[in-house]
């Protein structure tokens, strides 16, 4: 990926340009201490004057009102804020016409920014004050005040948080009064820009000590570049947050959003004082020294998917080569390409207008739909489906470009949205709530509404990143999930009444991805790379787990990797300096995935004895017991030497009817209130009780054997041998209470429970014997 730069033979302007601004994808306005504002058509490479400027006003910001927010058009989005050296800031509409003109601060007014919402305006001035002010000029309250300049000013993701400069000290102050105040000195030189993302909530920061540095939204420091050859003057985020471009004299600097630089340019433009995206994120605008307007778009992106390799060559063409054969092919668009995704043989392509849906079988005749709204910021794929967002909403397409469903909810975002905060599978979707990031809102995806009760799944901490898998059935669906401790958490995302499931199953996980065709989890835990062979174990048996991990050396990943895809038996991994390193995985387990998925639980027996592996015998267990094929999992376990289970599941095959065996299967994964509940409906009432003993539950025993009013004598036989053995006497008032009036007699007792188990037995027969008998007509 680079800038691909143009600068004009001779420059429009005759003096240092000090801003610039998009209106639209294809229209610049650029303001010069020549008193000019000058608007740039790129369509038709025209330049026209809008206004000039009076002879004492000499501009140093601008920016224009948001034009839309969760979806919908505001109303002033054709105006914007000027500010300048003499202390004012002033109100203009698109045609230049000057609305107003306000007295602000004492000397120069330095920055000038609308919230994302276009509710308030927050000025910077020399005079070292901050102040919020309505949107139509009028002055709400002074946020700060300071004995220096303040350069550089930007809002915080939710409009809640202002960051500002002071020296060389970066702060976040929040608008609540008694909210805490974050500072940390950020440079070694005086701080001239600084920018706040509202998707990646990342901050950036550059200064007279010649660098750039990324911050996350405490104040930790994430990258510190090498010091450049002149001070840092400007600095922008692209609007998704995955890139960021840095300017200083002579130079620009193309970045990933980790700090790592993509490429450098060296125009000759003098110092590059303001730097702007346009909203599509594909294009970028420079106000330079000498007079120039520097104008770059973006290129040579790539796309991988096993071999075959994407390039963005042009704005409007892809160069697509498959590396088998050496075979190229050259995609063509009407329309400047906006955002593209590659994976699971098909390639999507959003331009401003369209659509476009490539096989990899048939590079020539692409399906193509028209798009409702604007920017497509975010494209993500499954199997079957892909899903776009916009700023108006979520669409989920299938690869024939039918509309399949588009998911809502309260006070939802999508251009906050990003592929660490949205997840898609073959069967569902997966939303992180912005406005509340412990909440995770999952969707069907054939109707688009809210999976099972509607209730979205809760965290205890704030979610960072979520991810589904992409093997296995619906049913069997799962999301893993990063907060912010980046302690990694699974949880089922079907949970058919029962309360949220969320298991532990790593800690320090900086970075996750699933297999594109299995249910297996990979990730960077500290300084190790991990794989989860069959992480859903930890719903079946969680002391399996461990067992099912395979671990590498991770040093070779070096500093902040992050893991880009895992696809067949490979992982790629991007480095902290950008440079791409990859990693095989066994491909035993994904087999093993697919034979259980099938039910050739033959043939994964032969693949285990083959393998000669006990992670692999670990996994067969696991998936084994979660379908309930008991004589599978009683020879994984023997393997894998578990003879307590093994023990177990054998008094399991025992059990005389199908509710006791389905009870037991239940209180093996840990599930006693749904094994509770199971017998309940069976009517085996002394069956629950005799869980609830066996698993030292005495109060819930005796809750039971009261309300159902049978076997009171049976609870408190069993609770009187359990306190003789550990040598104490009965101390609770409940007991007490009924031991008064109940004897104990312990041959009664064999009898009763002989009685039930003869009942049982009697009506498990029964029952077989009525479903093997065939109706008659």
């Amino acid at each position: 990926m680079r800038l691909k730069t143009s600068l004009l033979k001779e420059p429009k302007h005759k003096e240092l340009v000090s801003c610039v601004g998009w209106t639209t994808a294809d229209e610049l306005f650029s303001c010069s201490e020549d008193h000019q504002i000058l608007r740039w058509n790129l369509l038709t490479s025209e330049t026209s004057l809008v206004v000039r400027l009076p002879e004492d006003t000499y501009p140093i910001d601008l920016h224009w009102f948001p034009k839309t927010v969760g979806g919908k058009k505001l109303v002033q989005a054709d105006t914007f804020v000027l500010t300048s050296t003499d202390g004012k800031f002033h109100l203009a509409s698109k045609s230049g016409r000057i609305e107003k003109s306000v007295e602000a601060h004492k000397g120069a007014v330095l920055a000038g920014r609308w919230n994302y919402d276009g509710t308030a305006l927050i000025t910077a001035g020399e005079d070292g004050q901050i102040k919020i002010w309505s949107k139509s000029g009028m002055l709400r309250s002074t946020l700060a005040q300071q004995g220096s300049p303040v350069y550089s000013v930007a809002w915080g993701p939710d409009s809640d948080r202002i960051l500002y400069t002071s020296g060389r000290q970066l702060v976040i102050k929040p608008l609540q009064p008694s909210a805490k105040v974050i500072q940390w000195k950020a440079h070694e030189g005086l701080i001239l820009k600084a920018d706040w993302n509202s998707v990646n909530e990342l901050i950036l920061s550059g200064g007279e000590d010649c660098k750039y540095k990324v911050w996350d939204s405490y104040g930790r420091l994430l990258y510190s570049s090498s010091p450049q050859d002149y001070p840092v003057t400007s600095l922008a985020w692209a609007p998704d947050g995955e890139v960021f471009a840095v300017g200083s004299f002579n130079t620009l600097h193309l970045c990933d959003k980790t700090g790592w630089s993509y490429a450098l340019e060296k125009p000759n433009t003098g110092s590059v004082f303001s730097l702007a995206w346009s909203a599509d994120g594909t294009q970028l605008a420079g106000a330079c020294g000498n007079g120039q307007v520097l104008m770059a778009h973006v290129v040579e992106q790539s796309w991988e998917w096993r071999h075959v390799v994407v390039t963005l060559i042009k704005r409007r063409s892809m160069q697509v080569r498959n590396v088998l054969n050496d075979a190229v092919d050259l995609l063509e668009f009407r329309d400047r390409v906006i955002k593209a995704s590659l994976a699971h043989g098909h390639l999507v392509v959003t331009t401003s207008l369209q659509c476009y849906v490539y096989s990899s079988k048939n590079w020539n005749t692409p399906l193509i739909f028209d798009l409702k709204e604007g920017t497509v910021s975010l494209i993500l794929q499954a199997e079957k489906y892909f899903l776009l967002a916009d700023g108006a909403g979520l669409y989920v397409f299938s690869y024939e470009g039918r509309l399949v469903s588009s998911p809502r909810f309260p006070g939802m975002r999508t251009d906050l949205l990003n592929a660490q905060s949205v997840s898609l599978s073959n069967d569902t979707i997966a939303v992180r709530d912005k406005s509340e990031e412990k909440v995770l809102f999952l969707f069907d995806i054939l109707t688009g509404k809210a999976i099972g009760d509607g209730k979205p799944l809760t965290h205890k901490l704030e979610v960072v990143e979520i991810a589904l898998d992409q093997g296995g059935p619906a049913s069997e669906r799962k999301i893993a999930l990063i907060d912010k401790n980046r302690d990694l958490y699974l949880s089922p995302v079907r949970r058919l009444g029962r309360e949220a499931c969320i298991c532990k199953i790593g800690s320090l996980v900086h970075t996750m991805a699933w297999n594109d065709a299995a249910s297996i989890l990979c990730g960077i835990q500290g300084n190790q790379f991990t794989v989860w062979y069959h992480p859903g174990v930890v719903l079946t048996d969680k002391e399996l787990l461990p067992r099912t991990l395979e671990l590498k050396d991770g040093s070779e990943f070096g500093r902040a990797p992050h893991i880009l895809s895992y696809v067949g038996s490979k992982v790629t991994v991007r480095q902290g300096d950008g440079s791409l390193v990859y990693s095989s995985v066994s491909p035993y387990p994904a087999l093993l995935h697919s034979y259980s998925a099938s039910a050739g639980w033959e043939d994964a027996l032969r693949l285990c004895r083959f393998a000669k592996d006990p992670a692999l015998w670990a996994c067969l267990a696991g998936m084994a017991m979660a379908n309930r094929e008991l004589a599978t999992a009683e020879a994984a376990y023997t393997a894998i030497g578990e003879v307590a289970r093994v023990q177990y599941i054998r008094f399991i095959q025992e059990q005389p009817s199908r509710e006791s065996t389905l009870a037991h299967l239940l209180l093996f994964s840990g599930h006693a209130p749904e094994a509770e509940a199971a017998l309940l409906q069976a009517g085996l009432v002394y069956r629950a009780i005799q869980v609830h003993i066996d698993l030292f539950h005495w109060d819930r025993a005796l809750e039971l054997a009261v309300k159902h009013k049978t076997h009171v004598d049976t609870v408190l036989a069993y609770r009187g041998r359990y306190l003789q053995r550990v040598g104490r006497k009965e101390s609770s008032k409940r007991f007490l209470q009924y031991a008064e009036g109940v004897e104990v007699d312990w041959e009664k007792i064999q009898a009763k429970l002989e009685m039930e188990l003869t009942k049982e037995r009697e009506r498990a027969a029964n029952v077989s014997v009525r479903s093997s008998v065939a109706p008659r007509r």
